[in-house]
């Protein structure tokens, strides 16, 4: 099977995106969730820009990684120096990776007007930092800033650029759609040429930004015109609009175009690495991104459902087992009784279509959608109501009573506004707690996993990733009803529950305490006999 380098840039590029800041540590976490996903390259920073990327080299030059190569990341020399007398280039010598990435000006726009020097200097300066690299025993890879502006205002010199960079030692050219403005087919057409050109001396390489939406369409164009190493962040997010979707690229190559890019075996991890990448950059991956979001293999109509039941490739692309995700099918007053009765059979197996209790968790669904629930987000709070309605259900704690109380004016030296007391009885036993949160939600959370610890230690793992607020009568103004959403994480399943009320403290609570209820019950916690 053809192979394609992947060519991960998450602690580089992505680091660029806004709000977005790791640290040393994050680092090398990130590091080794991409080498266990398989990459071939992890581009890890600048060793010459700053105190922490240099920290990181440091510590990641005691990793053992199995598959990926570490990358360095810096710029051609300096106009009008020499090599050995340039920091930045011997600061990427210095972090003593095995690649190093170097990025060169191929426009001559950015030549003559951003870095102000002439074209004849611009290509000293490619082919003189490539060989000064090469000779130190690094694999160099050549990013070809600009490429794609470039080559559309003189390709000539842009091809001259790349030329000067093969005949030094280079051992890939990545054609950077720097600004992100290139539709896919002008990608296809200057990718073609370049593979006819250098592709039989170097590998070719995509670099797609994602300002036109394109980066991932235009990723997969450059890989069918010829290009076999492709560059990105796994999730997506880097400068302005962020960078090409790694994600989404490696189950395409792999799923729709039939080349290798990672290990065989490691697709089916492709999920669970994303979504722990994504807690560390505290970043939510959008319910609707392709093979790893929640709503990617959500059903929710009652036609797909039927449809789906029946056989899946009725309505998915792919097996969602294949990327490691799952099924899901929303329940609503709109899916059918055929989900609901799936359902009830993972918690009631022998219970019919027609049994009289199915009827009535229908009727209940209805009531509850009418009252301003939903459930087609929080899946886990209407398996809880089943397992109430159906009597397989003994609960875990009993509220004795909360309370929260603010403080204003604001103290400026603390986010903490509010306090919340927690009282509640688990086996017999009753156990109070206070806890300080910015607003009371956050503090009535903190207080009522805080109090249920000492019980349930399990729930240190527990926090929440989401909270969401809808107002669902907007016209009785303040005494509208609201409807409180939240997610939930132990760092290895996420899961979401739902809450109604016309207080949206009390709405947030039965939202928390079923989110608790919920982790317990899928560790396989045993309730207590006797609360």
């Amino acid at each position: 099977m053809h192979s394609v380098d992947i060519f991960d840039s998450t602690l580089r590029d992505g680091s660029q995106a806004e709000g977005i800041s790791f640290s040393v540590q994050d680092k090398l976490k990130i590091v080794s969730l991409l080498d266990e996903l398989g990459v071939s390259y992890v581009e890890a920073g600048n060793p010459g820009s700053n105190p922490k990327d240099l920290e990181f080299f440091r510590s990641a030059s005691r990793m053992c990684l199995k598959r990926a190569k570490l990358v360095a990341f810096g710029a051609t020399r300096r106009r009008n120096i020499h090599c050995e007398d340039d920091a930045n280039l011997n600061s990427l010598l210095g972090a003593g990776t095995p690649a190093v990435a170097v990025f060169g000006k191929s426009w001559d726009f950015q030549v003559t007007e951003i870095i102000r020097t002439t074209l004849e200097e611009n290509l000293s300066m490619i082919g003189e930092t490539v060989a000064y690299l090469a000779a130190a025993g690094r694999e160099v890879i050549f990013d070809a800033e600009h490429f794609f502006d470039g080559y559309r205002s003189d390709s000539a010199y842009a091809m001259r650029c790349l030329e000067a960079a093969v005949d030094s030692g280079a051992s890939t050219l990545a054609l950077c759609e720097t600004r992100g403005g290139a539709l896919p087919h002008d990608v296809f057409s200057a990718t073609e040429a370049v593979c006819r050109r250098f592709g039989k001396r170097v590998r070719i390489g995509i670099h797609a930004h994602d300002d036109s939406g394109c980066a991932v369409a235009s990723s997969l164009e450059a890989v069918r015109a010829g290009a076999d190493h492709v560059q990105g962040t796994l999730l997506g997010f880097g400068e302005r609009c962020g960078n090409a979707c790694l994600a989404t690229i490696v189950a395409d190559l792999e799923l729709k175009m039939g080349l290798r890019a990672i290990p065989d075996g490691s697709l089916d991890q492709l999920t669970r690495i994303c979504r722990a990448v994504a807690e560390i950059a505290n970043v939510r991956i959008p319910n609707t991104a392709p093979y790893i979001g929640r709503s990617a293999f959500s059903h929710k109509g009652g036609m797909h459902i039927d449809g789906v039941m029946k056989n899946p490739a009725s309505f998915e692309h792919v097996d969602p087992e294949a990327v490691g995700n799952e099924r899901r099918m929303l329940m609503s007053e709109v899916a059918g009784r055929a989900l609901l009765l799936q359902r009830i059979h993972a918690v009631a197996p022998s219970l019919g279509k027609d049994d009289p209790r199915t009827v009535e968790l229908m009727d209940i669904l209805k009531r509850l959608e009418a009252q301003g629930y939903q459930f087609e987000g929080a899946e886990s709070s209407f398996e809880l109501v089943i397992r109430k309605h159906l009597g397989h259900w003994r609960p875990y704690f009993e509220l004795v009573h909360y309370q929260t109380t603010g403080v204003h004016p604001l103290a400026a030296e603390t986010d903490e506004t509010h306090t919340a007391v927690v009282k509640v009885r688990v086996d017999g036993q009753s156990a109070i707690t206070a806890a300080e949160g910015a607003g009371p939600v956050n503090a009535l959370d903190q207080a009522l996993r805080k109090v249920l610890e000492q019980f349930y230690p399990a729930l240190k793992a527990v926090h929440l990733t989401d909270f969401k607020v809808r107002v669902l009568d907007s016209k009785s103004a303040t005494a509208s009803k609201v409807r409180v959403l939240i997610e939930s994480t132990d760092g290895v399943r996420s899961w979401s529950t739902v809450g109604v009320s016309r207080d949206i403290i009390e709405a947030s609570w039965l939202a928390l305490s079923d989110s608790i209820e919920y982790k317990l019950l899928a560790d396989g916690i045993d309730p207590p006999q006797d609360l």
